[in-house]
């Protein structure tokens, strides 16, 4: 993941400038459409094909994908095949007749298109986790800056009117003092298989496009599509797929505008014996002051043979919020209890279906302030993942024992990795040849965004920036 040597590709500065000064100054006249371009055409590329179309003011004018089946099959659906497409985002951002884009593309691609697309004078919509990396996430809201665009993250709960509502009534302290944030993601997922020699890659897609600023390593997975999630050099596992929706959510609602000070994780990958990397149970603990956030990530059933995930306090996948005087337990959705575990108010929501909306808004009025969830939120709530996985891979393998023993000064962790080991052993794991990971316990110097004063901290900082595939280079200038 970090061999390859680092080189540059510049995108002329003079011409980025010119092009940004266009897509400005054509959408103040708020009676203009907006012209977008999906770039991703996959499931969630679709799905914002679908949002931005319905859109009053907005045409979708281009798609994107590297596999240009995907491509074929989403004009067809949507504009029965009547629409630009494009394999190359390049291509795309060359258009003078195109004002924003939405980055829909695996993880890997997040930073470089949106830094290209800011570079190019285009706004941004960009899917979860804004990036792969903490350098880039900050690269990310430094073209937004220099070249005054709207980046909006695609955690669309910020949009979510219900849970406004939610983190009004905690910044209020309607429940008291907020104690701790929980974080259950328990979401059933199977093994990804295994292989046994290099996969070829599929005939529609252009793997030099798709790899982008990753390497062009062989394909070791069945599954081309989706399943790079597990995999380090593209994905971020369920921590980065899933986390920053919740993560978020838990960030917003006890006022953190910074990463915390000290980050420690446990967990690992078991029972499928495949071919992925990432973890699929993974407890990750933010030691916040004076709330502290824990997540709990669990992708195996409630118990062998079951086709139902576990819960905690009737939670499956969602944030509850412990409180001195009661509690919110929910997602899209949920309600207030006492104490004594009575559901006191229901407070609805709708996911945050007007994201999309907030973000054309935004785009008309020029106005970063506009956005529901502007790209240095994003960023934070990405970087909360990429510090849990961090931990994880420069930890070492444990015991349960040792697990436990390491974690009992922390009530709140301790409870979470108790309970995750004992899951794991009605799964019969680990065993010898599945053993735990105890994270890093890394200390974090907010200011910086780097790690520092613990024995891995070179190992973490060496995570903090990949190596990237000329000529897919972000710059260190943007």
């Amino acid at each position: 993941m970090h061999q390859l040597s680092r080189r540059r590709f510049v995108m002329g500065s003079l011409a980025a400038s010119a092009l940004s000064l266009a897509p400005r100054s054509r959408v103040l006249g708020a009676n203009d459409d907006i012209r977008v371009a999906i770039i991703g055409n996959g499931n969630k590329g679709n799905q914002h094909i679908g949002m931005f179309k319905k859109l009053p003011g907005v045409r979708v004018v281009g798609l994107c994908d590297a596999d240009s089946a995907r491509v074929s099959e989403a004009a067809t659906k949507h504009f029965g095949g009547d629409v630009t497409q494009h394999a190359d985002l390049r291509e795309v951002l060359d258009r003078k007749d195109v004002d924003a884009v939405c980055v829909a593309t695996p993880n890997h691609w997040h930073a470089l298109a949106t830094i290209w697309a800011c570079q190019a004078g285009k706004d941004v919509y960009v899917e979860k986790p804004v990036a792969h990396d903490i350098w880039e996430g900050r690269q990310m809201i430094a073209a937004a800056r220099k070249y005054d665009r709207v980046v909006q993250a695609g955690t669309q709960r910020r949009s979510d009117p219900g849970w406004q509502e939610v983190v009004r009534i905690m910044r209020a302290g309607e429940l008291g003092r907020i104690q701790r944030v929980r974080l259950p993601f328990y979401s059933l997922r199977g093994s990804i298989g295994h292989v046994d020699h290099a996969q070829a890659v599929p005939a529609t897609v252009d793997y030099n496009l798709w790899a982008g600023p990753a390497p062009t390593s062989p394909i070791t997975r069945k599954q081309f599509h989706y399943d790079w999630h597990w995999f380090w050099e593209t994905g971020n596992g369920e921590l980065g797929n899933n986390g920053p929706h919740i993560l978020d959510l838990a960030r917003w609602i006890i006022g953190a505008d910074a990463l915390p000070p000290r980050v420690i994780s446990v967990g690992g990958r078991f029972g499928w014996a495949d071919d992925g990397q990432t973890p699929n149970t993974h407890v990750v603990f933010y030691d916040y002051a004076p709330a502290p956030v824990i997540i709990e990530i669990r992708n195996l059933p409630a118990k062998p043979g079951q086709r139902t995930s576990d819960n905690y306090l009737g939670v499956r996948s969602g944030v509850i919020v412990e409180c001195e005087h009661g509690s919110f337990r929910g997602l899209a959705g949920g309600a207030i209890y006492d104490n004594d575990g009575k559901r006191v108010r229901t407070i609805d929501g709708d996911s945050g279906r007007d994201h999309q909306a907030n973000f054309i808004a935004a785009v008309r009025s020029r106005k970063r302030s506009d956005l529901n969830c502007e790209i240095a939120e994003g960023h934070l709530s990405t970087a909360l993942c990429l510090i849990g996985n961090i931990s994880h891979l420069t930890g070492s393998q444990s015991t349960p024992e040792v697990v436990r023993e390491s974690v009992k000064a922390s009530p709140v962790m301790s409870d979470a990795a108790g309970r995750m080991i004992e899951h794991l052993a009605l799964h019969e794991r680990p065993n010898a040849d599945e053993r735990l990971v105890l994270g890093a316990a890394l200390e974090i110097d907010p200011a910086k965004q780097a790690f520092a004063n613990t024995p891995e901290a070179a190992a973490a900082n060496g995570l903090l920036r990949r190596t990237y595939r000329d000529p897919f280079v972000i710059p260190d200038a943007v």
